[in-house]
């Protein structure tokens, strides 16, 4: 069930993914979005407010809107590392939920770790996340660190692991086209695997045959040590987040 109006705060590539999102499946049908040069005001009637806007920059945007914002709004904060107590801090008397989404919520196709303390705002982020993501709930707040590491950021590392394949197979004697493009497939291969409900070491053991080519780069990546970049990459994301909230480790 739709919230009711929705003002969005910051139009950068995740919130813009958003409103497209949204706008794609008729998920938010009064949509509001606020940016650099609008007023600093929530329309009147705003059900939730959801802040899309840089961390570091979070309190100086957030601060004109809590004299227009009703007090029974929900706040919503797609934000890595703004704690949620100082979120409610900046605008008291309003629940807060924290989401991680990916950007592929603009095709309707993306992931969305979800935390709250209040059911009420947790089924708020529900209703506007689960048309356009896979909604994971999450335990603990402290667990959103994690979940921005292996979800909002993830994408990312997909990309730089694909783009040293793609080098690698320069080397081997493929042209920069022939080696982009085919690389681009195999993640759209993958991804069309990850669509189903397979274990991921399903979707690994259907390509990797004993004795097969895929399985020796796969004991290669692993000789190379692919699980201690993994573990490095969440690790630094981890920490990252945390010292964008002050060094808070919840």
């Amino acid at each position: 069930m739709p919230p009711g109006p929705v003002t969005l705060l910051g139009h950068g590539r995740l919130g813009s993914a958003m409103a497209e999102g949204w706008c794609l499946t008729g998920t938010v049908e009064d949509l509001t979005v606020l940016t650099r040069t609008d007023p600093p005001v929530c329309p009147a009637g705003t059900r939730v407010l959801v802040i899309a806007v840089k961390p570091g920059v979070w309190a100086e945007a957030v601060a004109p809107l809590a004299a227009s914002l009703p007090p029974d709004a929900v706040v919503l904060s797609v934000m890595a590392g703004v704690r949620a107590v100082d979120l409610a801090g900046a605008l008291p008397g309003r629940p807060v939920v924290r989401v991680m989404p990916t950007t592929a919520v603009a095709e309707g196709r993306g992931v969305a770790a979800v935390w709250s303390a209040d059911p009420e705002a947790r089924a708020i982020a529900h209703s506007l996340f689960g048309p356009v993501a896979d909604t994971v709930d999450l335990a603990e707040e402290a667990l959103m660190d994690a979940a921005t590491a292996v979800a909002g950021s993830a994408p990312a590392f997909f990309y730089a692991l694909a783009a040293a394949l793609a080098d690698a197979g320069i080397a081997a004697g493929l042209s920069p086209d022939a080696a982009a493009r085919l690389t681009r497939g195999a993640l759209r291969s993958a991804g069309s695997g990850a669509e189903s409900d397979l274990p991921i070491e399903a979707l690994i053991a259907r390509i990797a045959s004993p004795g097969g080519t895929t399985r020796a780069g796969l004991d290669a990546l692993q000789a190379a040590g692919l699980d201690l970049a993994a573990t490095a990459a969440v690790e630094a994301a981890v920490a990252r987040a945390r010292t964008l909230a002050g060094d808070q480790p919840a």
